[in-house]
């Protein structure tokens, strides 16, 4: 809501409230190293005493058919709040504007995974003995009989007991807060003029203040086969100022440029600039030019947080065994901004001919030098393996038994990322009187599509690949997204298709079925290599209505994926579907009113 208090100063404020729910099947329980005795009795009773003569362990692996699948359950409430003020006044007899403003916004999340089998309690339950009265029991529970074990039977169907299944699995969880607080103002004028026309001038700060604290009980911490939360901890502040200014210099042909200081309290100080051009020579056409110096700090997460773990598996370049593992990402408080030098060229044409027709292509070419990303186990394990020692401190066995490795990955500065390509943009704005005397409204048609020439990300440690097309480490080749919008006062409904091309699913694999190279662990083999392409067809619609002396009300629904069109799968295990670029809920429904004052 907002108010004109002066004819130089409208005061507002804005409110924004968000909850959200998502729960989603985590998959079996899994493990590859059970280790049973000789002793234990479901063993005795399954092989048969004579089987296991002068054995004195066995070692399999499960997917617990008979324990509940593992459920992720996170929520998520979200509240913003906004006050600001904005107005016009006259400066160097030239009018001039300003705006000013403050926001506060807190995000809580719960995290929470349901039926996770605790190390220390499954490797009890594991180890059943009989006991002088000729039950099955824990061996613990002999030592210990109020320790609350119940045995585990590893070997069938339908033999794991209720009470065992309750004692060995948990729920953990992790609660957080994160919250920011930003702070601006502008102000814009026209000082002076030049024979060509009016310079304009903007100045203005920012501040920005982030925030995350995190709760996580002790015993939720460590020791279970996935999540082993920990809490995130941590801030940093932000000071801005920048000045930026457009320059005439000749009929058509006009200077723009920028300059912005920053000061990160966990970096230090940086600047960033922009110089740039455009060129009309006639009202159909205009050529666009731009070089920036750009930054981008590390967020929240990527600082300080606190942990989260997950099973996946390797491919061991020293054996060609695939190993299982257990992952642990954690936050890097050390990482500096990213820095970014970014050409950008293009032309937007706007022709007489056909009115209300825009069309712009940019050629855009970025070089990112101290690029925060990470290494994950596989690529961990690789460089280990070619003798760089620092990974090799990553990588080690998993004491809980239950994988074969625990390897810790955090983000870091790396050498530097190399992506190339071309925007397009395309716009119709068609009134339908124009086709249709008696028909009201406006038909509006959109496009973009923004095609990757290159992304070669360099670490300086492996070959650097050319990742365009890479569905699963890169950007696709093709992304693109087109609306076709029918729109009236009070009414209004939007058709939307987007989706990405084909592509690989690593460019660093080499495609054979038959005489195929050594192993290379930096680039493996692999049958078959192409990944589909997505589309997907959405729609919304809107209706507006107005209350007399109160204000305006608008009904909206939205529907995402309407075809209930499946995700691209990648060939990393039965489980896997790529979660960037695909739609992993299905058709999907969001409603709701707004409301303005």
């Amino acid at each position: 809501m907002g108010d004109d208090v002066a004819p130089w100063m409208t005061l507002y404020a804005e409110g924004a409230y968000n909850e959200s729910e998502y729960i989603y099947n985590a998959g079996p329980q899994y493990m590859t190293s059970v280790n049973l005795t000789s002793d234990n009795p479901y063993l005795i009773d399954a092989l048969g005493a004579d089987a296991l003569k002068d054995v004195s362990s066995v070692t399999l692996g499960t997917t617990a058919h008979d324990m509940p699948y593992r459920r992720t359950d996170n929520r998520r409430n979200v509240q913003r709040y906004t006050f600001g003020g904005e107005g016009n006044f006259q400066m160097f007899g030239k009018r001039a504007s300003w705006s000013a403003y403050a926001q506060y916004s807190a995000t809580r999340t719960h995290e929470q995974i349901y039926n996770v089998m605790n190390n220390a309690k499954i490797k009890n339950a594991t180890d059943a003995v009989r006991s002088a009265s000729g039950n099955i029991v824990c061996r613990s529970t002999l030592t210990d009989p109020s320790n609350g074990c119940s045995p585990i039977d590893w070997l069938g169907t339908g033999v794991i007991s209720s009470d065992a299944i309750d004692y060995a699995l948990g729920n953990p969880y992790r609660d957080e807060k994160f919250e920011e607080i930003v702070s601006g103002v502008n102000l814009s004028m026209i000082p002076f003029a030049t024979w060509a026309g009016d310079v304009n001038v903007a100045v203005g700060g920012e501040y920005r203040d982030e925030r995350a604290s995190g709760y996580v009980p002790t015993a939720y911490q460590s020791g279970w086969s996935v999540g082993n939360f920990l809490p995130t901890n941590g801030g940093y502040n932000v000071k801005e100022a920048y000045l930026e200014t457009e320059v005439p210099l000749a009929k058509g042909l006009t200077f723009n440029g920028a300059v912005r200081g920053t000061d990160y309290s966990t970096s230090g100080y940086v600047t960033t600039w922009k110089i740039g051009g455009t060129w009309q020579p006639i009202q159909d056409v205009l050529f666009r030019a731009t070089q920036s110096r750009d930054v981008r700090a590390p967020n929240i997460n990527e600082l300080y947080q606190g942990g989260t773990s997950r099973t996946t598996s390797i491919l061991d370049p020293a054996t060609g065994a695939t190993d299982t593992v257990l992952e642990m990402t954690t936050g890097n408080s050390k990482l500096r901004p990213e820095k970014a030098n970014s050409t950008v060229v293009g032309s937007v044409i706007t022709p007489r001919f056909a009115p209300g027709l825009s069309i712009s292509v940019d050629w855009f070419h970025i070089k990112l030098k101290d690029a925060i990303q990470q290494f994950y186990s596989q690529d961990i394990v690789n460089q280990c393996y070619e003798g760089n020692q620092s990974f090799c401190s990553a990588v080690g066995p998993d004491t809980s038994g239950n994988r074969d490795l625990f390897i810790q990955a955090s983000p870091f500065n790396f050498s530097q990322i190399t992506t190339s390509g071309i925007d397009i943009d395309a716009s119709y704005r068609l009134p339908v009187r124009r086709i249709f005397a008696k028909v009201p409204g406006v038909l509006t048609v959109h496009g973009q599509a923004s095609n990757y020439l290159k992304y070669v990300a360099d670490s300086g440690l492996s070959p650097a690949i050319n990742t365009a097309g890479d569905i699963t480490s890169g950007p696709p080749k093709w992304i693109y997204r087109f609306s076709a919008t029918y729109s009236l006062p009070s009414f209004s409904v939007t058709a939307i298709a987007r989706g990405i091309s084909a592509g690989n699913y690593s460019n660093s694999y080499v495609q054979c079925a038959t005489g195929c190279p050594a192993y290379n662990a930096y680039f493996p083999t692999i049958d078959k290599n192409h990944v589909k392409g997505t589309f997907y067809f959405d729609m919304n619609f809107t209706y507006k209505l107005k209350y007399q002396n109160i204000g305006n009300m608008q009904v909206f629904l939205n529907i995402t994926n309407l075809a209930n069109s499946k995700p691209v799968l990648v060939p990393e295990s039965g489980l896997a579907a790529d979660s960037t670029y695909s739609s992993l809920l299905g058709r999907t429904f969001r409603g709701g009113v707004r409301f303005e004052l």
